[in-house]
């Protein structure tokens, strides 16, 4: 039997009506659809800031967690307030940890180089450092030009690789991998933020990191908290370290 014009219709607006739920209780937090697809992953960490407050790192460490990337600088000046007492409390606890530098669009790569570097002195045992590449403030809708971006990213990686010795992570979101990334920067390993599907990048480049979530919750922290996982083994993920 043919299905009826209007039959066809009434499915249309059923299945629409479930894609509009669905992507409501993602966006709510409500529902984690890359939480199984991540579940297969060994390695498994999270990233963190003074937004999420004081951490309690033994509970933390204890529920699923075994690395943490932590916001040490943006800029070339600013330091987060709370990445001296994260560093030291996430290391006691047993994670293996790194530290991530916010990209800003406005000052010499060099200089925000020397800040990171000045916050996080290279240790053996770390994560390689992170350079956080993605839209804020007046640049979310108007991304600035790849000509303006690519020279302080240039310096920055170049400065920043001289110092610890191994390739900078590039984390980025889909629309800034590409404005500035895609079809360049081949050495540095990408951290991709993908949050409602599975990440996929173009040329088929893999991905190191992928952030499938920035509202997850664990035990230690007030409120969500970005989760993470490693794309390779845990032989491979302690061969990363410094």
């Amino acid at each position: 039997m043919r299905p009826t014009r209007r039959r066809l219709l009434w499915t249309g607006l059923c299945a629409a009506l479930v894609l509009v739920v669905l992507g409501g209780l993602t966006i709510h937090g409500t529902l984690w659809p890359n939480r199984l697809l991540a579940a297969h992953y060994d390695v498994r960490g999270v990233d963190v800031s003074h937004h999420q407050g004081p951490i309690d790192w033994e509970a933390l460490a204890g529920d699923d967690v075994d690395f943490a990337y932590i916001k040490a600088t943006e800029g070339s000046s600013h330091v987060d307030d709370r990445f001296a007492a994260n560093w030291q409390d996430a290391r006691d606890a047993g994670l293996v940890v790194g530290a991530y530098h916010f990209m800003s669009f406005d000052s010499p790569g060099e200089d925000q180089a020397r800040n990171l570097v000045a916050a996080v002195p290279p240790t053996p045992g770390m994560l390689p450092p992170v350079v956080d590449l993605e839209s804020y403030g007046e640049y979310v809708d108007h991304l600035p030009d790849a000509s303006t971006v690519r020279p302080i990213l240039d310096d920055l990686l170049a400065a920043l690789e001289e110092e610890y010795g191994v390739p900078p992570i590039i984390y980025t979101t889909g629309d800034v991998f590409d404005a500035y990334v895609d079809g360049a920067y081949d050495d540095n390993p990408v951290w991709i933020r993908s949050v409602l599907l599975p990440p996929h990048l173009p040329g088929g480049r893999d991905w190191t990191f992928w952030q499938y979530s920035d509202r997850d919750h664990r035990d230690g922290i007030d409120g969500g908290v970005d989760m993470d996982v490693f794309a390779g083994t845990e032989e491979e993920f302690a061969d990363l370290r410094l």
